[in-house]
């Protein structure tokens, strides 16, 4: 009999990560508890001291929410996992789990504004140095290192523009100088991108996002070595307590199922819709990941088998103009969020990012003209003719 661990991805989505009850039920169970019963006090003893395996409470450990662990830990690579309530609880524990007053942080520029907060405002309240640097720049990210240097972090492709940064050579910086690289691979999703193959320590997920990708839960999924998450992310967590929900874990378990089936479609319909943008006069730069007029798309080739469903572009002069053409859109719905079987556009200078100053934004390439959109799985016809028809009232 095939061991799962030779199955291809597809497979192990649908079959990895289960752990049947008595009742040998088809779909997952889910363990909607807070607290476990002991046979004995002995047994509560041994629990505490991790000297019997079990669960104790579910802000430590549960079994609907260690199915979501296994399943994607079988998705990425990884020895071990532990999910979260959500995204940024994901990212602020993993970067904090590693973290001391008097350590360093280098990260790149381009991060989502709540990540940036972390990077920027929250790590030196509590004595931890940082520094941005263009992440496309590896000779950057050379120069910002210190004695002190701790960890590195990046999101590529990154929020809002779709920067890609060379995830192996910023790796090799990072082990050269003792330092870790936390990599936020959210855009891609783990379908199309796996950072550990190249060199990443951390890999951390919003599974609000694709993971979900209906628009119904919050969540979040830190990922790497088992001795990285045995000996400091999960004392960090069960003390803390991000942990992620039960029933948001047994959601997103059966949204893994069908997750290859739906990043290919949305891939798909971006692709479409990049063509179509790409030949339209009132359409400033389009960038996208997967197409051949982005600056860094061989190196997007060499990390990303596809694109993606996010795309950048400029539209019109001016703001109005922008919002004119997301207030005229009729299938695109206009929300902050991403991944969801809707297509979804926001405008980041207003809102993702709306608190950074005009240097930063424009430093980043985000303009009053700038909208980021994420692709869903409609028609592809309805979604060109619906962006043709919100161009035309410019």
């Amino acid at each position: 009999m095939r061991k799962k661990e030779s199955y291809r991805p597809r497979t192990r989505l649908v079959h990895e990560g289960q752990n049947r009850s008595s009742f040998g039920e088809t779909s997952e169970a889910l363990y909607l508890t807070s607290g476990f019963v002991y046979d004995s006090a002995e047994q509560a003893e041994a629990r505490f001291r991790e000297e019997d395996d079990g669960y104790i409470y579910s802000r430590f450990g549960n079994p609907t929410v260690r199915m979501f662990e296994e399943r994607m830990m079988a998705l990425e690579g990884a020895e071990d996992a532990r999910a979260t309530a959500t995204g940024m609880a994901a990212v602020t524990a993993a970067m904090l789990s590693l973290l001391q007053a008097g350590d360093h942080v280098v990260a790149a520029r381009a991060l989502f504004g709540s990540c940036r907060y972390i990077v920027e405002t929250l790590l030196p309240r509590y004595g931890i140095e940082t520094t941005l640097v263009d992440g496309r720049d590896t000779d950057a990210w050379e120069q910002a290192m210190r004695p002190t240097t701790k960890v590195m972090f990046l999101e590529t492709p990154s929020n809002p523009v779709l920067e890609v940064i060379d995830m192996q050579a910023v790796a090799d910086i990072a082990h050269a100088h003792g330092a870790r690289l936390v990599v936020d691979n959210v855009f891609a999703t783990p379908i199309l991108q796996r950072p550990l193959d190249f060199g990443a320590d951390i890999v951390v997920y919003s599974a609000t996002k694709h993971i979900d990708g209906q628009g119904r839960c919050l969540g979040g999924i830190i990922l790497g070595n088992e001795a990285y998450v045995r000996d400091e992310l999960a004392n960090f967590m069960r003390q803390t307590g991000p942990a992620l929900a039960p029933f948001n874990a047994w959601v997103m378990l059966k949204s893994l199922e069908t997750l290859p089936v739906r990043v290919d479609a949305h891939c798909d319909n971006a692709e479409k819709l990049v063509d179509f943008l790409n030949t339209h006069d009132k359409v400033g730069r389009v960038i996208y990941p997967g197409d051949k007029t982005h600056p860094q798309y061989d190196l997007a080739c060499r990390q990303m088998t596809r694109g993606g469903n996010l795309i950048a572009f400029d539209v019109g002069a001016d703001k109005a103009d922008a919002f004119r053409f997301a207030d005229n859109l009729h299938i695109a719905a206009i929300s902050n969020n991403l991944g969801d079987a809707k297509t979804l556009i926001t405008h980041p200078a207003t809102t993702t990012h709306f608190r950074l100053d005009d240097a930063a934004k424009a430093e980043l390439g985000i303009r009053p003209t700038s909208l980021r959109v994420s692709i869903g799985l409609e028609d592809p016809a309805d979604l060109v003719e619906d962006f043709e028809r919100a161009l035309d009232t410019i």
